[in-house]
């Protein structure tokens, strides 16, 4: 069985036990679990249920594993031809790593 859902503008395609990053959000500091329920479709061995857009009463469950990773580092650098000007910066995005344990239908 997989789903796929929408979070943040990005579509993941999702089993249960996938672990997957997904952006920051504001959390309780006992926050556990984190429920995705914008699923655009879902798959069993049988059916396929699409959603026009979303699939009404489905959802995820997710427990959180890791509320603080960090992405890879991309630079950025910007210069002007023959002016002398040129900056560098970095930047590593933050994620929040969570693991499906449910899929809801």
């Amino acid at each position: 069985m997989y789903a796929i859902i929408e979070d943040s503008g990005q579509q993941f395609r999702v089993r249960e036990g996938d672990e997957l990053n997904v952006d920051l959000r504001d959390l309780a500091d006992d926050a556990t679990e984190v429920e995705f329920d914008r699923v655009l479709l879902v798959s069993d061995d049988k059916d396929v249920k699409v959603g026009t857009p979303l699939v009404e009463g489905a959802k995820i469950v997710a427990e959180i594993v890791d509320p603080a990773v960090k992405g890879p580092k991309l630079y950025i650098y910007h210069w002007r031809r023959r002016k002398g000007s040129r900056k560098m910066a970095g930047h590593r995005q933050g994620y929040l790593r969570v693991r499906v344990s449910k899929i809801l239908v």
